[in-house]
């Protein structure tokens, strides 16, 4: 007899366990899937448009300590600057705070063919530089070439290697 109410209870208990997983609903997730090459990422490409409209600013205010802030200096940071050696980030800086420490009035600073392509956290700006700076009563136009290579942070887009290399004249000029 107790062989017998032992083997229903585990019957029981059996067709109880089974009806409850049949009941469980299965929940599938999607994985959505990031094109790295060719979604655009506007939330990130108008992060990154904001941040160059306050790099502009910065430079028009010639604040120069926020200006460096919008690089993320460090052993990987990199700089190519009209065909000469790589720089770091110490030559960088250095660099940067002697030319627009010593700007006294942006006549005009322009991107001209301005493209931000994001891939994530991510993004490689590009853009001919039309920039007329006077340093005192001397003038010096930059018509180059520009990269900049930002990297998302948690402290906002920060650059992480800039490359200079001078635009070509067109023959009508």
């Amino acid at each position: 007899m107790r062989a017998k109410l032992t083997f229903t209870l585990i019957t029981i208990l059996g067709i109880l366990i089974v009806g409850c997983k049949q009941k469980e609903q299965k929940v599938e997730v999607e994985e959505v899937k990031i094109d790295l090459v060719n979604d655009e990422f506007p939330e990130q490409k108008a992060e990154v448009m904001a941040l160059m409209a306050q790099l502009k600013q910065t430079i028009e205010d010639g604040d120069i300590d926020k200006l460096i802030s919008f690089h993320a200096y460090s052993p990987k940071f990199t700089e190519f600057k009209n065909g000469e050696p790589r720089n770091d980030a110490e030559e960088n800086e250095e660099y940067e705070r002697g030319v627009f420490g010593n700007v006294t009035e942006v006549v005009k600073f322009e991107y001209d063919d301005l493209k931000i392509a994001v891939y994530d956290n991510v993004a490689n700006v590009t853009f001919h530089s039309d920039f007329h700076f006077k340093f005192g009563e001397d003038e010096a136009i930059v018509n180059e070439q520009i990269t900049l290579l930002l990297v998302k942070t948690e402290n906002g887009w920060k650059c992480v290697h800039e490359h200079h290399s001078p635009l070509k004249k067109e023959e009508n000029e």
